[in-house]
């Protein structure tokens, strides 16, 4: 017998746990999470930011807990990690959504500015899912990893762009989801990717000031992605509703990604 749809999509009883939630797209993916009934647990590495961010899904009637930790660090990562199972009891959804960028020439792209955007954007992903796969998921054969990948992750760069190190790792997680979704999917675990393309942040701020207009031209929708705009993909990813989905990215960008070769 089939169950209702509303059911399908209903994560009451769910607790989450999202990297660099506490503004920008973390922060939609866990209203997101939380309006469809998820307890939520938040960590990005600025306590003042994840206080205002908690503060704000509690104004929208959602149990929201933090915990401050630079995901870049392996010790951070499994601090962090413990801590919301301490705190929340077993993750039954883990969303990895913590990145961060550098702009620079390729052929002058320093080394430590290299180390820092994969140590973030694709080590902290590999070490979180570990963690909380070994302590909450496998034994429990069952559970969501949800990968924020980017479409920069599914092309090259252009001229004007010059992030050797973000594409490359947006990429890596896109295979890491793959990988991982083979393997797991014995336990009940399902693995998927989204791949937001331009969508307001504080990472995206400087290249849409300049370049904003332009990129909205670009997407066959003739815009950026807004503030609801992730929402309905990752709590399909998260819920019954995808239960059958894994090993998957899924672009988000206006239809960006459909034209990219043209």
């Amino acid at each position: 017998m089939s169950t209702p749809i509303q059911q399908l999509f209903d994560l009451t009883g769910k607790t989450a746990l999202v990297t660099g939630g506490s503004r920008g797209l973390g922060l939609q993916i866990a209203e997101a999470l939380g309006e469809a009934g998820a307890r939520v647990f938040l960590t990005s590495r600025k306590a003042p930011d994840l206080e205002e961010a908690a503060a704000h899904l509690k104004g929208l009637g959602i149990d929201a807990q933090w915990l401050a930790g630079d995901m870049s660090q392996a010790a951070e990562v499994e601090r962090v990690a413990l801590g919301a199972i301490e705190r929340m009891g077993d993750i039954d959804i883990l969303v990895n959504n913590a990145g961060a960028t550098w702009g620079a020439a390729a052929e002058d792209y320093p080394l430590e500015a290299w180390d820092k955007v994969m140590n973030l954007n694709v080590r902290s992903i590999f070490l979180m899912s570990q963690v909380i796969g070994k302590r909450c998921m496998i034994p429990r054969r069952s559970g969501r990893i949800i990968n924020i990948a980017s479409i920069a992750g599914l092309a090259g760069n252009t001229a004007y762009m010059q992030t050797l190190a973000y594409n490359t790792s947006k990429a890596a997680v896109v295979n890491f989801t793959r990988a991982l979704a083979g393997e797991w999917g014995k336990y009940g675990i399902t693995v998927n990717a989204l791949a937001p393309g331009m969508f307001p942040s504080k990472m995206t701020k400087g290249t849409l000031e300049k370049l904003g207009d332009e990129l909205a031209q670009r997407a066959p929708l003739g815009r950026i992605g807004d503030d609801d705009d992730l929402k309905g993909a990752v709590v399909l990813f998260a819920s019954r509703a995808g239960k059958h989905i894994t090993g998957q990215t899924l672009p988000i960008d206006g239809g960006v990604s459909a034209v990219i070769a043209a």
